[in-house]
């Protein structure tokens, strides 16, 4: 359970009935006042769990009533744990029999026990009956069901989810045999569905692709390899190019299918028991291991902090911590030093350097690092150079996990042409090109938050500072503010999808200075 104050997550502890790091997924059900904070929310259900001896990373959603789904308070609580807040209509919660019965919920809505009623809708075990919070007056309700099997399917996941706000933008369900769910659904949204929607034409500052890419002369060396497309890919000559270009030696390289392919790798070779996700971050690698069958806790950076890791807020426990450096969609990049003290024997610490090319200089990077236990360092080729549709990334760790997640490839997982750009990619021209067009990014990004700096007034806020490709904006109304611009013609990247951000979040690419100043006049109308 996160912290009220810190974002942070409870280690995790297995509930009575399952299993050790498996524990049974709970629903907790919140009747709430207007006005209830998330602290009184969270306070109240960290006190239940923690006196009913229950794992707080079992919780797999908030359920309460419709007239409360767009409570401020309950949207931040669901957020902060990082599940989504599920609400039925009155009526519904009225046919559900509750063993606490009170009398100001059923003037009020119908039913006898919001919170219980809520909690038991969707069958279970009631584990924590109705109790109160502290504050007085006491303005928040909550009951705790855990599901049991045979109540799984009693419902469809278009049922289950149906009344779930966006607002929210997690989903943390801990039952993996659950299959594809709406959070589920959520975590796959990438920033290329919000150009291809409707087919419009639209400026697109949505992908973090840089644009113009790849340069002629890529295209080029591509080309050139079609010619060898009758024998079968050799990635040696390419996996020795990346070990130079890194001063590692080739046991310690594991080229892949872009680094969404390494995720999946890591999910399935791996055999970690309590993998952590600091988020909010790319969305993949929690996919990947929710598809694995791991049960995945979270570790929510918050907005106030600037989206800054605490490492105190990273369990213990964790046997896998997986973290951007620099973050999508945060574009925070974090010190070197911070991540290398994460790790710890019996850990793997994933460092996410897909867009590590695009920082001048490459401060704060781990890729070089051999001196750091269980670290797994991605890279990504398709960001800098455009070859999202040719998918090439590299794996830098130890030799014995580089083996173990070669043994989970496929054959020949890389194409011919893919190997020929990773070959390419990381010559000295191609090195010399990439700390240029680092230096342009950051020139056009500073143009960019200039720019939205000019509109605090109207309550537009960025995320700094920013280091990546992209920039984090906060704005009021930003799903109107995503409408308007395509109709203006440009598209940006929704933030609700990554767990910890809700509605209010977009995320902006970098162009240059001249797309940039276009964006920004259209961003003048859409707000309006």
């Amino acid at each position: 359970m996160p912290d009220a104050s810190t974002g942070g997550v409870t280690p995790a502890v297995a509930g009575p009935s399952g299993p050790p790091g498996r524990p049974s997924p709970l629903v907790v059900g919140v009747g709430a006042a207007r006005g209830a904070s998330a602290e009184e929310v969270l306070a109240l259900i960290e006190e239940a769990l923690r006196e009913a001896g229950l794992a707080p990373e079992s919780v797999a959603e908030l359920a309460t009533v419709d007239g409360r789904a767009r409570e401020p308070g309950l949207l931040a609580a669901a957020a902060r744990i990082g599940v989504p807040l599920v609400s039925y209509a009155a009526e519904e919660l009225a046919a559900v029999e509750v063993p606490t019965p009170s009398g100001a919920p059923l003037a009020a809505v119908g039913t006898p026990s919001v919170a219980e009623a809520a909690a038991l809708l969707g069958g279970g075990e009631l584990l924590v009956p109705k109790r109160k919070s502290s504050a007085r007056p006491a303005r928040v309700t909550c009951a705790v069901v855990r599901r049991r099997t045979e109540d799984r399917g009693a419902a469809t996941t278009e049922d289950r989810y149906r009344h779930t706000d966006r607002d929210t933008s997690t989903d943390a369900d801990m039952d993996t045999d659950m299959g594809t769910d709406a959070g589920h659904d959520l975590l796959r949204h990438h920033g290329d569905a919000e150009v291809r929607d409707d087919g419009a034409a639209l400026v697109d500052l949505a992908v973090n692709v840089r644009a113009n890419t790849p340069p002629p002369w890529l295209r080029e060396e591509i080309a050139a390899s079609l010619a060898s497309l009758a024998a079968y890919p050799d990635g040696r000559a390419a996996r020795a190019a990346v070990a130079a270009r890194h001063g590692l030696p080739v046991e310690r390289v594991l080229l892949t299918a872009g680094a969404a392919e390494a995720f999946v790798l890591l999910a399935r070779a791996l055999r970690v028991r309590r993998p952590v996700v600091v988020h909010p971050q790319f969305t993949e690698p929690e996919a990947a291991l929710r598809d694995a069958g791991h049960q995945v806790r979270r570790v929510l950076l918050r907005a106030e902090d600037g989206f800054r890791l605490d490492p105190a807020a990273v369990p213990q426990d964790a046997d896998l911590v997986v973290i951007g450096n620099p973050t999508n969609p945060t574009s925070v990049l974090h010190p070197a030093g911070v991540l290398a003290g994460l790790a710890r024997p019996g850990r793997v610490l994933v460092v996410d350097e897909a867009f590590m090319d695009a920082v001048p200089g490459e401060r704060e990077a781990l890729a070089e690092r051999t001196d750091v236990p269980g670290l797994v360092v991605l890279r990504s080729l398709t960001k800098t150079w455009g070859l999202a549709g040719l998918r090439i990334g590299y794996v830098l760790a130890d030799p014995t996990v580089i083996a173990s997640l070669e043994r989970a490839q496929p054959l020949w997982p890389v194409s011919t042409p893919a190997l020929a750009a990773a070959e390419a990619c990381v010559a000295p021209r191609a090195l010399a090109e990439a700390g240029h067009a680092a230096h342009r990014i950051a020139a056009d990004r500073g143009h960019l938050v200039a720019g939205l700096a000019g509109y605090a007034d109207r309550g537009v806020r960025v995320v700094g500072p920013s280091e990546g490709p992209f920039v984090l904006v906060r704005m009021p109304g930003a799903e109107g503010v995503r409408r308007r611009l395509r109709e203006l013609g440009y598209a940006v990247r929704r933030g609700d999808t990554f767990p910890g951000l809700g509605e209010e979040w977009v995320r902006v690419a970098v162009r240059d200075r001249a797309t940039v100043s276009g964006f920004l006049r259209a961003l003048s109308t859409a707000l309006g």
